[in-house]
């Protein structure tokens, strides 16, 4: 069996020959303005990297010093000649990545040094398809995305806990990272929504619209279903697809702010969601996948939705402190009352303020009944909504499925308790 050290200095020399075949293959060590190497130059710089990092561990560390500086050097030369006639510099650059992984190999850390290895190797590989994602990003998604990335990274983390206040308080990181939630399931829906098409169904197309609202999408597909009845059977599953979605987001929302309450909960959403999962599975095999170009192709100017996350957060706050309110003058009567309200107009607002005041002032159970509750009243004002604005084909399907939802969250209501 091979030494230790021997292993380690293998490892780095084979890590630099996988990024020197990839840049032989990929032709940029020949031609007629060839780049720094191939698999020998790479495979020696691995090796190199190595020796730098072993000697490091034998307190020679001054000769490490000059080998490692020594191969950048000679990189950074060979970069200095060829950028006269071509500015790319991913040869050299990977040049650098096997000296640095080499040298992490030959300190003992294999496994890091592999990674690098793969990773680096995997980008060279893909450059065409990495390049043609890049390409296919609009204008508009890219600065979606860096608003989130402050909003998270920059944003979070200077707000205070607190509470501040009366009826339970206000707690500014919390309410922000609503605002985060929200944000990113819009960011995440217009997403699919791109990636789906209008010419794939609006199965699909529903789904990705639950994740911001059921309720909008069982409107906004019955009144369409409506003014192109040709169309009733794809929108009334694509509007049970919508409604599907609202159960693992309704999870999804309460594991952000208490995570015991989960398993509680999902008792009672378990038997509706399968029927909801049910139905637009049948869907997959029955609507129709053909939509007519320019019918639901349109595209949201605010992949974020930050005026509606802000919105959402505000509701929320105001929300906590009623069910603050109730729950001290009535307690859990109170509670369930003001679910079934709150049930009618927000679900996330609902579940959000459960999960966080009632299951930790009252109890899991409560706050996961009050949820259950306010689930079935926005179940049955989305069937009223279908049943009205909807069209005959549209109510059989998505009435239909909504009505045999509320009758399984009723007995789940009627059997758990």
């Amino acid at each position: 069996m091979l030494p230790p050290e021997t292993l380690r200095l293998l490892i780095a020399a084979l890590g630099g020959a996988a990024i020197g075949v990839e840049r032989q293959w990929s032709g940029h060590a020949d031609g007629p303005h060839p780049h720094f190497g191939g698999i020998r130059t790479f495979t020696l710089l691995g090796l190199i990297g190595g020796l730098g990092g072993w000697l490091w561990t034998l307190s020679a560390w001054w000769l490490a010093v000059m080998l490692v500086a020594g191969a950048i050097m000679v990189v950074i030369t060979g970069y200095v000649r060829v950028s006269a006639v071509d500015v790319d510099g991913t040869t050299e650059v990977a040049a650098l990545v096997v000296i640095a992984a080499g040298a992490l190999s030959g300190l003992g850390q294999v496994q890091v040094a592999s990674a690098v290895v793969a990773v680096s190797s995997l980008l060279l590989v893909e450059k065409t398809r990495l390049h043609g994602w890049v390409r296919r990003i609009a204008d508009m998604d890219l600065r979606a995305a860096a608003r989130f990335a402050v909003m998270a990274l920059v944003v979070l983390p200077l707000l205070p806990e607190g509470p501040f206040g009366p009826l339970g308080g206000v707690r500014p990181r919390e309410l922000w990272a609503l605002v985060l939630f929200f944000s990113g399931l819009s960011f995440l829906g217009h997403l699919l929504r791109k990636a789906v098409g209008p010419g794939q169904g609006y199965l699909l197309s529903g789904a990705a619209g639950g994740l911001l609202s059921s309720t909008n999408v069982t409107w906004t597909f019955g009144r369409l279903s409506r003014t192109d009845p040709g169309l009733s059977r794809a929108l009334g599953f694509g509007a049970v697809a919508a409604n599907a979605v609202l159960y693992p987001r309704v999870l999804a929302a309460t594991a952000v702010l208490n995570t015991p309450l989960v398993p509680v909960l999902a008792r009672y959403l378990v038997a509706p969601a399968a029927v909801a999962t049910l139905v637009a599975v049948a869907g997959v095999i029955a609507a129709r996948r053909d939509v007519p170009a320019g019918s639901h192709a349109a595209e949201t100017s605010n992949p974020l939705a930050l005026g509606s996350a802000l919105q959402m957060a505000v509701l929320f706050q105001a929300v906590l402190m009623l069910v603050h309110l109730a729950r001290v003058t009535q307690g859990a009567s109170g509670v369930f009352a003001s679910a079934a309200v709150l049930g009618l107009t927000d679900v996330d607002a609902l579940t959000l303020s459960m999960a966080r005041d009632v299951a930790r002032s009252i109890s899991l159970e409560t706050a996961a009944t009050a949820i259950a509750i306010g689930v079935l009243a926005n179940t049955l004002l989305k069937t009223a909504i279908a049943t009205v604005f909807g069209s005959m084909p549209f109510r059989v399907i998505a009435a239909g499925a909504l009505v045999a939802m509320a009758v399984a969250s009723g007995v789940s209501l009627s059997w758990l308790r």
